[in-house]
């Protein structure tokens, strides 16, 4: 299922989106990058049958902090699944994207003249290798998610090292989601 381009919404809206506020349970500490401390950027608000996953990177110092690895700590995905609401978003650090873009699934076969902006399950486009992270849990393969273009344009984009893509990962057994990218 391709995700294109669907328009603006609310920063809280409970929708597929890039950018906006991450909806989150209460008792919900806003992720930390465990390579320079700062608070990091909320990429993505991704609402899937299994519950709700939520992502964000370290733009803190970018280049500086190894947010394109799934296991340094410079970035995080977090899969939730009881209650919602908009997240109180930290006073410092480069912590959103500069708008909130709707991802609207489109099969595959129906594609138009549309920006692409991801991919809905399947199996990951590859830039560069396999690198399918292993669930922190239980160690076995994580089940792939999303695909996440950079960007419908410069105040959207995710910074992915210019034209790269991200890739969402999970394991519903453990409740535990991850999130890399490549060049």
């Amino acid at each position: 299922m391709l995700l294109v381009h669907g328009g603006e919404a609310a920063a809280d809206a409970p929708v597929l989106r890039t950018g906006g506020v991450p909806l989150v349970p209460d008792g919900f500490a806003w992720p930390l990058c465990r390579e320079c401390g700062g608070a990091m950027q909320f990429l993505a608000h991704l609402p899937l049958e299994f519950g709700t996953v939520a992502v964000f990177m370290c733009q803190n110092d970018p280049g500086m902090c190894d947010y394109w690895d799934a296991a340094s700590g410079a970035n995080r995905a977090l899969l939730f699944t009881d209650p919602l609401s908009a997240a109180v978003v930290p006073a410092e650090g480069a912590t959103l994207l500069g708008a909130v873009t709707v991802l609207r699934p489109r099969p595959a076969e129906e594609r138009e003249e549309e920006s692409v902006l991801g991919r809905l399950g399947g199996e990951p486009d590859w830039l560069q290798h396999d690198e399918t992270p292993a669930c922190p849990s239980c160690s076995t393969r994580m089940t792939f998610t999303v695909q996440l273009e950079e960007g419908h344009d410069s105040s959207t984009a995710a910074n992915f090292g210019g034209g790269g893509l991200g890739y969402v990962f999970h394991c519903r057994a453990c409740g535990n989601a991850a999130f890399l990218w490549q060049r």
